[in-house]
C-alpha cells in the first residue's frame, strides 16, 4: 500500500513538471508577433551586465590585493 502511494504522488510529480515545461504551440498566421522582427532588447540588459561583471571584477582584485599586503 505504502508503495504505490508514493508511486502516484511520484506519477503526479512528473506529470507537473511535464506540464510546466512544455512548449506552447506557435501562434497561427505564422506572423510574428511583433515588427521589425528583431524584437529582443538585447542591449541594454548586456551592457549592464558587463559593466556590473567588470565592477565586481575590479572589487575582487582589489580586496585580493589588500589581503595580500595585510598578510605581508
Amino acid at each position: 500500500m505504502r508503495l504505490t502511494k508514493y508511486s502516484l504522488v511520484f506519477l503526479f510529480f512528473l506529470l507537473g513538471i511535464a506540464k510546466i515545461f512544455s512548449v506552447p504551440p506557435p501562434p497561427p498566421g505564422g506572423s510574428p508577433g511583433c515588427w521589425p522582427p528583431p524584437c529582443v532588447p538585447v542591449d541594454g540588459g548586456v551592457t549592464f551586465l558587463i559593466v556590473a561583471g567588470a565592477a565586481y571584477g575590479v572589487k575582487k582584485i582589489v580586496s585580493a590585493r589588500h589581503k595580500q599586503k595585510s598578510i605581508n
